[in-house]
């Protein structure tokens, strides 16, 4: 059985960015973890930050699958709304990659990972708008734009998980989902 030494890399480099951050990460480091030559790595990538792209783009592949796992076509539109941008923040929280980044984020301001953090924040409010975009097409929701309200739906959920609970006593998934609704939902419904 052939040994997939991009894999071994890819999976290398998740972990030791997962630990040490962008900034601490090395070639050298990454080739000792994959146990492979530094040059079997430029094989494959021209340099770290090329590495970290391909590795970003698989998290939000792992997220957005996530995403749409969660919808249940027995709900109602705003239900599963609610579940995916639920599952996407959750998966923020969790993912051991993510929360390094954004700690690397607030601390560092390296500018590699806040093109990246850029780049997840981009995939998600894509992803939303696309969900309210078909939402729009059966009738679900009132013409809008796609774009935007995914933003501020995006906006609004990080407010209520994230910045909520820095002062606050935590708001339960059923309250996240009553704010939402009396917010945004109800002001979109026909």
């Amino acid at each position: 059985m052939a040994v997939d030494r991009k894999k071994l890399i890819i999976d290398a480099a998740t972990k030791s960015f997962s630990l040490f951050g962008y900034k601490a990460t090395t070639m050298d480091q990454v080739a000792k973890i994959a146990n492979v030559g530094k040059g079997t790595i430029y094989t494959y990538y021209a340099n770290k930050e090329d590495l970290f792209k391909e590795i970003i783009g698989k998290m939000i592949e792992e997220m957005e699958n996530e995403a749409l796992a969660a919808i249940n076509p027995e709900l109602s539109f705003s239900e599963n709304l609610h579940l995916v941008l639920y599952q996407v923040l959750e998966f923020r929280r969790e993912h051991q990659l993510m929360v390094k980044l954004f700690q690397e984020e607030q601390e560092m301001r390296t500018p590699a990972v806040i093109e990246m953090l850029q780049e997840v924040e981009n995939a998600i409010i894509a992803f939303i708008s696309w969900r309210l975009k078909i939402a729009i097409t059966k009738g679900y929701i009132k013409e809008c734009d796609p774009q935007l309200t995914a933003f501020i739906m995006l906006k609004m959920y990080i407010s209520l998980i994230v910045d909520w609970e820095r002062t606050h006593r935590p708001l339960d998934k059923e309250a996240i989902a009553a704010l939402f609704e009396l917010y945004l939902i109800k002001g979109l419904s026909l």
